[in-house]
């Protein structure tokens, strides 16, 4: 029997160049649950087995989850727990054994892709910056979507940017006290799985906004209600955080750098070989949440734009790796509390260390923090956009984020 590895490689090229889906019928040598997994990755916990573990009892994967989310049964077939799994990818990482991968969803994706007859839209997370070739600037990439089949390209920085404004807002309102402090909700759903399932204590500092994935999302199916949104980035999280009760109404398809690459590889698309097609619509501030603290500092620089002679003003702490946002949770508790606006990013160095990331994060925050400095606006109280936007949803003041935003609010 051959490996999973080849089964996903034959079923995606075949998705791809075949018409019809005629030839799955005649994979009989390959496994059923996981050709069950590639065609129905929703029915699946986000991490799945691809053969017998033979660690013996010192399972390093179960000793690394931080949400005791995978663990061995009776007959000592690991089960991962599809409530508690929230996609850290820790447990993959660590397989000796590498018999553990994340799931994919690129192949119902693409069959939503070719069979949809509405907008089809890919939600470009802030980290793609030099994933697809230092040569591939958004314009590029957006074209090289298109030839995939989607019918439009939107960087979800743009919801950064008023997410950003969101928490700033947030801020503003409730941080009065030298006590206060705000814990961000933006971005990270492995920060925010943390403090929900670990710290819960914690949860009345996170502000009610939700993530820039799900606000973008959100916006979209607004304005196109028939709309099919496919988030890509290097996130295994964010393919749990579509799937949450809350916010399920957002994405219908998550996908990984790495999978989107996989497409291009085989139907030969090379993206820094397409035509220029630049729509610039984000201020520095949305882009730069791709590293690690760059929430933080989008933040500060925002509340310093809207208020200016504050008295409290911000003052930041961020952590990156589950390791070092766990110690910062643990010194907030502890009382040892030095800021006002803490920021926990999941993965080391922020998204651009995702585990689906194609090149080095250090590369990665480079190619963000160029990107930022070109934005024409600093802040999103700055970006017409940002307004624009506002004013498309029904939200006419900036104000309206607190009060009348069910599209970008969420309670935890």
């Amino acid at each position: 029997m051959k490996t999973f590895e080849e089964l996903y490689y034959e079923v995606l090229v075949r998705t791809l160049k075949d018409k019809n889906t005629s030839f799955l019928s005649k994979l009989e040598k390959y496994d059923t649950k996981h050709l069950d997994c590639l065609l129905h990755p929703k029915k699946h916990p986000l991490v799945w087995e691809t053969g017998a573990c033979n660690c013996g009892d010192d399972k390093p994967c179960v000793r690394v989850c931080p949400f005791h989310a995978i663990h061995p049964d009776e007959t000592g077939e690991l089960k991962i727990s599809e409530e508690d799994c929230v996609g850290c990818e820790l447990c993959v990482q660590e397989c000796r054994a590498r018999k553990l991968t994340a799931s994919k969803d690129i192949i119902p994706a693409i069959q939503k892709i070719r069979s949809h007859e509405g907008l089809v839209y890919a939600l470009i997370a802030p980290a793609y910056l030099g994933q697809f070739d230092s040569a591939v600037s958004p314009g590029k990439l957006r074209n090289a979507l298109k030839a995939v089949g989607f019918d439009g390209m939107i960087e979800v920085s743009l919801f950064a940017d008023i997410l950003t404004l969101k928490e700033a807002l947030e801020f503003e309102k409730n941080i009065n006290t030298e006590t206060d402090y705000q814990l961000t909700s933006c971005c990270c759903p492995m920060w925010i799985a943390m403090i929900r399932k670990l710290y819960a204590d914690l949860v009345p500092h996170v502000p009610p906004a939700v993530s820039p994935m799900i606000a973008a999302g959100r916006a979209v199916k607004h304005l196109h209600p028939d709309a099919v949104t496919v988030f890509i980035g290097p996130c295994l999280a964010k393919k749990a955080e579509a799937k949450e009760k809350d916010v399920a109404d957002a994405i219908d398809y998550v996908l990984t750098f790495q999978e989107i690459q996989d497409v291009f590889n085989i139907l030969e698309i090379d993206p820094a070989s397409m035509e220029e097609s630049e729509k610039d619509h984000s201020s520095r501030a949305g882009r730069i949440y791709a590293y690690a603290g760059g929430v933080s500092e989008a933040v500060k620089a925002t509340v310093e734009r809207i208020a200016p002679d504050r008295a409290i003003s911000v003052k930041t702490e961020a952590a990156n790796g589950v390791k070092a946002c766990k110690e910062m949770i643990e010194r907030i508790n502890a009382g040892d509390i030095k800021a006002n606006f803490f920021e926990g990013m999941g993965c080391v160095g922020g998204c651009v260390g995702g585990p689906k990331a194609l090149i080095p994060h250090e590369e990665g925050k480079n190619h963000v923090r160029i990107y930022g400095a070109d934005a024409r606006y600093d802040t999103p109280i700055d970006n017409p956009y940002v307004i624009e936007m506002l004013q498309r949803l029904g939200l006419s003041t900036i104000e309206d984020l607190l009060e009348k935003s069910d599209i970008f609010t969420r309670t935890f």
